[in-house]
């Protein structure tokens, strides 16, 4: 169990050390902080045109718009349960996606040319090819936002419909979904039925993203060090629906994270920028508090959500 004292620790080290958003997001879940006071913090990372970049992904230091570093900020406002779409974060985020940046036959581009000007790690250099891969993900979780907030007759709805119904034509077939492409097929998935998608034999796509998650999971606790997928990556808490099949593995993850907890600190993260460290590594040292920052907040929500804090 996480003891108090640990707790305590990790709070002072992310209050030291951690960005305004992420501070605001760490006073959200355990402070009873305002979800206002997140939004207006992230806020200040949107641009003119509605999308968010300014280093909001922190591996990624292209300030302009991007449409990665945008569904991170969708992510983040629909985690802390913000709904209101009538907001001006919102409307920005709309105009932005209306004007269909980066938006491929393919999907949304992952990496942009624009990247390349400034600081990041390697997986941020603009590829072309690499995207029609790693861009699976992405395109999932934007269809779903698309598909569930924005004007059924646009341009824009009829290209997300488009796409989604591809990704869903493809799951069965495809063997390579990029680092994020499981987890926009949950989201994809899990709101198909809403979608009016057309009739797809959704057990047999829920059986091929049950057996995706269970093998992308590294299940050699030695390896946890370096940059894999943990259980946490899936499953967050006992209602996962991979939780059951998972519950011996998601128990080493715990003790796992309460044995590699630094006295007085928060848990390191398993990367580096590896190539790119000699021309930025100066910015990675400042990404890589960013991160931990981040990082401290999702594992101590995974411990309490299963219920290894102890006060």
């Amino acid at each position: 169990m996480l003891t108090e004292k640990q707790f305590s620790g990790i709070k002072a080290w992310v209050y030291r050390n951690a960005r305004d958003i992420d501070l605001h997001v760490w006073k959200f879940y355990f402070e009873k902080g305002r979800m206002e006071d997140v939004v207006s913090a992230l806020s200040y990372y949107q641009n003119e045109d509605g999308g968010f970049g300014n280093a909001l992904e922190p591996d990624n230091w292209n300030p302009a718009s991007t449409p990665y570093t945008t569904l991170y900020a969708i992510n983040l406002l629909r985690e802390i349960g913000m709904t209101d779409t009538a907001h001006p974060i919102y409307r920005g985020i709309f105009k932005y996606l209306y004007s269909e940046k980066d938006l491929t036959d393919y999907g949304w581009r992952f990496c942009v040319p624009g990247n390349d000007s400034y600081p990041r790690a390697p997986w941020w250099t603009y590829r072309e090819e690499a995207n029609k891969t790693e861009s699976i993900g992405l395109t999932c979780g934007l269809c779903v936002f698309v598909l569930q907030n924005m004007e059924k007759g646009s341009s824009l709805y009829k290209k997300a419909e488009m796409l989604a119904k591809n990704a869903l034509d493809k799951l069965l077939s495809i063997r390579e979904f990029g680092d994020m492409g499981i987890g926009g097929y949950l989201g994809l998935i899990h709101a198909a039925p809403s979608l009016s998608l057309g009739e797809y034999d959704m057990p047999a796509l829920y059986s091929a993203v049950n057996n995706l998650v269970n093998a992308s999971i590294e299940r050699d606790v030695c390896k946890w060090q370096y940059y894999g997928v943990l259980p946490s990556n899936y499953i967050r808490s006992p209602q996962s629906p991979f939780y059951p099949a998972n519950k011996e593995i998601v128990e080493k993850e715990i003790r796992y994270l309460l044995e590699t907890l630094p006295e007085n600190g928060v848990w390191e993260i398993p990367w580096t920028w590896f190539d790119h460290m000699e021309p930025y590594g100066r910015e990675f040292a400042v990404s890589e508090n960013w991160w931990k920052s981040i990082k401290a907040i999702e594992k101590l929500c995974f411990l309490r959500n299963f219920n290894a804090v102890s006060f």
